[in-house]
């Protein structure tokens, strides 16, 4: 993870270290403003766009948005930047009440999704759902959406987090990989255990790893494994910090089965590498296989050799009883755009969100990047690349089984303990035992703290 120090909840925007204390009580005192019902942005003459340099890099802002954008309004100059570091970048300027206009708040140093919401610090996108979509007036641009795009970025009854793309995650392999060695996708747990000690005699590469700096994308399949067996309802007591929610039975059987496999079949070296390091590790035919997103594939694109082939399948069947069935997987809509409440433009971030949110500019940004946006009918006509339609399969065969969880975008503290305990668990210097215990102290701390916003689902 990165070295960026995590503020408290009480630290977090009220700028102790970072702006007088005087002048950040007084930007948190400032009332909210209501997004303006124009959908015109004025006399404003700078839009600032901050976007997330990730999985889909940032080009797509320049090439796609910001052009349809300026094609309406000519005169406002977009100032764009972009960072790895969204949290250390941009902190200090919510802080300081001068926040840009547009940010993705997106990756794994994002800012605290619920400490901003607690802070008034977000701006209320309800209007924005009820205004004419981009390109047809007919249309609100609540109709163009997935409808959990605004389960998701609603808090406290305000809708004011944007995902843009619908995040599918599963176990990522090469196609060419499994044909040439005569490997097929394993559907129950103990097939999954029979390939890896298959690979592993095999000797040519390592048969599982994951970006060991970011312990989060180990976590996200223990976590879909406890829900296959023991149901939505396992993440559901997650996100309400219900007493005991980590020690569940479910949650308990899922840490030591990926505990075991861990110190199997695990690349050697995979605590020191990051995302991008253990994939293209994956690229250069080191180790078959790989929990990530649906954004991997555009990720990857610069290292993917010719015919390497994404796809992806989803956590196998793990007891022979599980509440959910085979194909049951986590998707979320993510990339999650804000408009900062004290925006000195905040009418012209809502419109460079409805700009995005149009068909023209996500059917582009599906094309650019190979992802699946959360915008109705963004995809149709595309051709879609191996490992998105490998994605996009997966997810229209869940159907009613997907699963999603909220805990770690409303406490921060919750998800930074529990990454680390991931860490630690899958290097084999914490014992399920251990983990759980460890997890569930924070949430209990956080429950306990007064001082924090609580969210229910």
């Amino acid at each position: 993870m990165s070295s960026t120090p995590r503020l408290s909840r009480r630290q977090l925007l009220r700028g102790a270290a970072l702006v007088p204390v005087a002048g950040a009580l007084a930007a948190c005192a400032t009332p909210a403003p209501k997004t303006p019902a124009s959908s015109a942005p004025g006399a404003a003459k700078q839009l600032e766009v901050w976007i997330f340099d990730g999985g889909f890099g940032h080009k797509y802002a320049t090439d796609i948005h910001q052009p349809l954008f300026k094609a309406k309004y000519p005169d406002v100059a977009i100032k764009h930047n972009f960072t790895k570091e969204v949290t250390k970048v941009l902190q200090p300027r919510f802080a300081g009440g001068n926040p840009p206009d547009v940010i993705d708040n997106s990756g794994a140093n994002a800012m605290d999704f619920g400490a901003l919401a607690q802070d008034g610090q977000l701006l209320d996108l309800t209007p924005m759902l009820d205004m004419e979509s981009w390109d047809d007036p007919a249309i609100k641009v609540r109709d163009t959406l997935d409808p959990a795009v605004l389960e998701i970025g609603t808090y406290d009854g305000k809708f004011s987090v944007v995902g843009y793309v619908n995040y599918i995650y599963g176990l990522w392999y090469s196609q060419k990989v499994f044909k040439d060695n005569g490997w097929t996708p394993p559907k129950t747990w103990e097939e999954f255990i029979q390939l890896c000690e298959k690979i592993k005699k095999a000797g040519k590469m390592a048969p599982f790893t994951y970006a060991g700096k970011h312990p989060m994308y180990a976590l996200e399949p223990i976590l879909t494994t406890a829900a296959k067996i023991g149901g939505k309802e396992i993440l559901v007591n997650l996100d309400n910090l219900e007493d005991g929610a980590w020690k569940a039975g479910p949650i308990k059987e899922a840490v030591t089965r990926w505990a075991e496999l861990s110190a199997q079949y695990l690349m050697q070296g995979t605590a020191g590498l990051d995302h991008v390091q253990t994939q293209t590790a994956q690229n250069k035919y080191q180790v078959a296989m790989l929990p990530s997103g649906s954004w991997l594939e555009n990720e990857q694109k610069t290292t993917t050799p010719p015919g390497f082939d994404y796809a992806m399948f989803t956590i196998p069947d793990v007891t022979g009883s599980d509440k959910l069935p085979y194909g049951a997987l986590h998707t979320q809509p993510g990339e999650n755009f804000i408009v900062p409440a004290k925006a000195a433009n905040s009418q012209g971030g809502v419109d460079y969100l409805r700009a995005m949110l149009s068909k023209k500019a996500a059917g582009e940004f599906s094309r650019l990047v190979s992802t699946v946006p959360t915008v109705k009918g963004a995809g149709e006509g595309l051709q879609l690349s191996t490992g998105v339609k490998s994605a996009s399969d997966a997810y229209a065969a869940a159907g009613e089984n997907t699963l999603y969880y909220r805990w770690d975008k409303w406490y921060l503290q919750l998800k930074d303990e529990a990454t680390a305990a991931t860490g630690e668990l899958m290097s084999g210097r914490l014992t399920p035992e251990k983990f759980v215990e460890r997890v569930q102290k924070k949430a209990d701390e956080i429950k306990a703290d007064s001082s924090i916003k609580k969210y229910q689902r």
